[in-house]
């Protein structure tokens, strides 16, 4: 068993010391050597000097947000709010090419108005439109 000093901190530890930073490709490689067969949690985390509960936490990151969980400072995103945001951008693509539709059939209302060629009724609908 480790022991601690009157603290509570691990034997060896030294006040002040600045928090470790792991890059990507570190999260990536320990969360991937705690998920292979004869591997734990506990004993990556202790080989490596890291808590389980990070270690845990990458994990379920990276099993939630796919690659995107290792840049930091982003917010991992639910799948399905992912997929309802792609359906709202569609039915706004579809709403936009429908109105641009609209729009350029009164642009040619418009121009044959101005070269006279629209019977009178049709000007009368147009100028409603308008």
């Amino acid at each position: 068993m480790e022991k601690k000093t009157q603290e509570g901190a691990p034997e060896g530890a030294e006040k002040g010391k600045r928090r470790r930073r792991y890059s990507a490709a570190e999260k990536l490689r320990l969360v991937t050597e705690s998920e292979a067969p004869g591997s734990s949690v506990s004993l990556v985390a202790r080989k490596y000097g890291i808590s389980p509960s990070q270690l845990i936490r990458w994990r379920h990151l990276k099993e939630a947000g796919g690659v995107s969980w290792l840049q930091a400072g982003e917010a991992v995103v639910p799948e399905s709010e992912v997929q309802a945001l792609k359906a709202q951008v569609r039915e706004l693509q579809r709403l936009l090419g429908k109105k641009t539709q609209e729009a350029e059939v009164l642009r040619d209302a418009v121009e044959l108005a101005r070269e006279n060629l629209l019977p009178p009724a049709a000007l009368s609908k147009l100028g409603d439109i308008l």
